[in-house]
Order: structure tokens, then sequence, then C-alpha cells
């Protein structure tokens, strides 16, 4: 049965850098010796018979590191499904997630293991990156899937969606699935065996297509540990990074970043996860000379998007479709609505997620009857055919019957000198129906006044747009992945 594993260690130079993390490194040769010796004992702690792990859900607890790679490749390589387990979760989501996920085994790190319950038992352990890692088989976990499915489809990851506007789904990806997004994307990306990705996103949400590219395309990856502006600057400046790979948030403290050190092997600079300002991106194009890249980075498609062409004269755009892969946008008719007007962006292409897990749903079942998958987000064309992102479907405040996208309002609210962070939300309203209200996270020197931030509206949004209240907090609700938690 194909593996992606296999596939990586087929097309990898045995010499060449694969990690970096500050002054460690490991060749391919070095990473595949690391993994074979990890899946060998994983073999033997959760199978003691010859064989593999036959399609064990193994989840994986362990911080973002040089490390996390060999440990995660190694649970496809001794045949398990990867389950990673992030680290910033409440005690009580992990043991949540165990249960979603019929978790098979878990593979922790000693000194965070506290959250494991008694009725996992300790089969194991071994040392990884100087620390001790622990291995724990659960007997006979009952399944909310049908198993037999489950395993027929060669499974190789499931990771949870960020759960934005409610509870999230587990996407089940297979090996054959990951091998078709990975290449599907690198038509846009270009990412090669000469390329050094500066690595800033968190392992357990993007590591099965982010680092999974970069390795079986021959890169190295290298790994920073902090994500301020100048260590991002000066990493990639002192280890001649090529690519860079990062949320707008990254991107923002870039740009910022005292000028400590002079990265001008910089050829490719992609922001995804959260959208795009014109702000940010044009401060980096006067900063380095080049433009930024958004694109739609999606769980259960990859990197079906990508502004590589219009990034210069539209950086707010998602762009245009990659070639294996078709964009659509759909009204509440059905129907694709006319230029400038919002519509559900759909696509379709290689590298479908395979399943959805809780509730049990093949893709089959969720795609309609053209291949065509509903993302839930709202965009829109401009005259060159690119598409924006408008919000997401479910977010959507209705006032009056006018439209409002709480992305929009917290754009312009964000690009207010006082304030941080944003979040607008509907409140029901007597005449209205809906009315938008903002949360905002404000700067150090202090809160605008309630006039100043009015009048910042007024003067880039329309009147039914703008909050009808404003309140300072001290935090904002996030996703894992540093997204807004809407309720």
């Amino acid at each position: 049965m194909f593996s992606i594993v296999e596939a990586i260690r087929e097309r990898a130079q045995a010499q060449a850098i694969a990690l970096v993390q500050k002054e460690r490194s490991l060749t391919y040769e070095e990473l595949f010796s690391r993994c074979d010796a990890i899946a060998a004992t994983l073999r033997s702690c959760l199978i003691p018979e010859p064989g593999g792990v036959d399609r064990l859900r193994v989840g994986v607890h362990y911080p973002s590191c040089l490390d996390y790679v060999p440990l995660a490749l190694a649970t496809l390589a001794a045949g398990g499904c990867f389950v990673p387990i992030p680290d910033e979760l409440a005690e009580e989501e992990k043991r949540e997630l165990m249960q979603r996920t019929a978790l098979d085994a878990v593979v922790v790190i000693e000194n965070a293991a506290a959250w494991v319950p008694a009725e996992a038992q300790r089969v194991g352990e071994f040392e990884v990156g100087g620390q001790k890692a622990l291995i724990f088989r659960r007997a006979q976990p009952e399944a909310a899937f049908p198993t037999a499915e489950f395993e027929a489809l060669n499974p190789a990851f499931i990771r949870f969606s960020s759960g934005t506007t409610g509870k999230s789904k587990g996407v089940l990806l297979s090996h054959e699935s990951l091998l078709l997004r990975i290449t599907s994307a690198n038509e846009g990306l270009q990412i090669g065996s000469g390329d050094r990705v500066l690595w800033v996103l968190p392992m357990a949400h993007h590591f099965a297509v982010s680092i999974v590219l970069y390795l079986y395309h021959g890169a190295t990856t290298i790994i920073e540990e902090t994500h301020l502006g100048e260590d991002l600057l000066r990493a990639g400046a002192e280890q001649k990074a090529t690519v860079m790979y990062g949320s707008p948030v990254h991107y923002r403290q870039l740009v910022e970043a005292p000028n400590v050190a002079q990265w001008t092997t910089l050829r490719l600079a992609v922001a995804t996860a959260a959208a795009l300002d014109a702000a940010t991106a044009q401060k980096f194009h006067t900063r380095f000379g080049f433009v930024l890249v958004q694109g739609l980075g999606i769980i259960e498609l990859g990197l079906p998007v990508l502004n590589l062409a219009g990034a210069q004269t539209a950086p707010e755009a998602l762009g245009l479709p990659l070639p294996a892969y078709q964009a659509l946008l759909k009204d509440d008719a059905g129907q694709e609505p006319a230029q400038g007007e919002p519509g559900e962006i759909c696509l379709r292409g290689p590298g479908m997620f395979d399943a959805y897990l809780d509730p049990w749903l093949p893709c089959a079942q969720v795609v309609d009857a053209d291949g065509w998958f509903a993302t839930g987000d709202l965009g829109r064309r401009d005259e060159a055919g690119r598409i924006y992102i408008c919000g997401r479907k479910k977010t959507l405040i209705n006032v009056g019957g006018m439209k409002v996208f709480p992305e929009e309002v917290e754009a312009v609210l964000d690009s207010h000198p006082k304030v941080q962070r944003a979040l607008v939300e509907a409140r029901l309203h007597p005449l209205y129906g809906e009315v938008p209200v903002a949360r905002y996270i404000a700067s150090p020197e202090g809160a605008p006044t309630t006039m100043e931030i009015r009048n910042h509206c007024r003067a880039k949004l329309a009147g039914y747009k703008i909050p009808l209240m404003f309140s300072v907090v001290t935090e904002l609700p996030l996703t894992a992945s540093g997204k807004l938690k809407r309720v």
C-alpha cells in the first residue's frame, strides 16, 4: 500500500539538509534513521508481533521543534494514522479529541502527560531530542465511525478544522490524497531542493501539508523558535531562507522589525490562515522589494488558490486557482453572481479530503454531484477573475436586509493606530433584525475615544456597517491557529 513516507525517502538526497533549528540540523539520511528507530519502537510497543501498526490512530502530543518531524514521520512509517494533538488545548479538550478520534495510542512528552486518562496503559518510552517520550495504549477504544471504511481509505492523517463558527470537524486524509495535494500546490509554489523554507507555523496544525510538501520536494526547513519580527528577520538572513510561509500576523511583525539584518535571499513569501491587509502588503513590498503573495489554505483541499500574478496590483486578493484546481462562486440561487457581488466559494481538484470523521461523512457525500466542495467562505471576483474573501457564510450580519461582513469591518478597525485587533459580531435588534457590535484590544498607547473610532469607520464604511457599540477588552477568543473564534 502506498506510503507518503516511502515516497519522500525514495526521492531524498541522503546528505542534503532536511531540517535546521538554531545550531542543530539533520540530513535526510539522519532524519530517516531517527524515523525508522522510533517506528520500530512504536511497532514493538503497540503490536509486539511482527507487522505494522495496522492503521491504529496514534495521537502525537509534542512541542513544535525539529524533533517533531521524525516523530510524526515515524507514526506514518509504522503504519499508523497520525493525529496531532495541539499543545495549546486545555486538558479536557485533549481528552475530547482522544474520544472523538477513538485514539488507539498516544505518544506524549513525559512532562506533559498529566492529561492522559488513567484507562490508557503505558506500554513503552523512547528518547527524542534529549527528552523522554511516553507511549500509551488504549484497549479497544469505542469509535463512532465505521472502522472498516476508515482503514480501507489508507488513512494517513486526521486534523480538526479551526472551529471558528462552531464545533470543528475531524478531516481525514489518505496517503494518496496527501501526495496529490502537495504536488498540485507545488505547481504554484515551485519549491525545490535548492529552497530553504523559514517555518513559523504550529506543526500540529500545518505539518501534514506544508512540512510534507517541503520534504517531498527536497527542500530544507528552517525552524524558528520565536515569532518576534526581529528574530524572523535575523533567522531568514542568517539561514539564507528563500521561502517564507506564514500568517499576516508574522508579516506585520516582520515589516515593523528593527533593521537587525539584511535578508537578500528571499524569493517567495506567502500569507495564509487569515486575511492579508493592503497596508502590510505595501510595507513588505517597500522593505523587501517584492510582493507578498496571499493564498487560500483549506484543510479539506490544501492550497488551491494563490495570488501569484496579482499580488502587486491587488494584494488583498486570494488570487486565481492554481492549474490543477477550479473555483466557482454561488449565490443563494446556486448561480454565479455578478462581478463584485458575493457568493459562496466552491472548489474542486486533486487531493480533496477523504472523509469527515465526526460525524462520519465520506467526501462523496459532502461534495455536490459535479464534485464541488462548498467552503462556507463568501467571496467576490474582480474584473480579472481574482477571488477576494468577503467573510464566512455563517457570520454574515443582516442589517435590515443589507449584508455586513464582519471581516470587512474588522479590517477597518484593525487599521486604526490605537487598535491592535478587533472582533465584530451580530446583536439582535428590534427594528433592523441584527446590527454589528465590536470588541477590540487597544494599543499600548491607549484606546481611541468612541468618537475617534466612529469617525474612522465613517470615513471607510457605509453607515449600516458601522458597529452600534464598541467595547475595549484585554483579549479576544482565538482558535488554536490564531483565527478569531466566533460564537
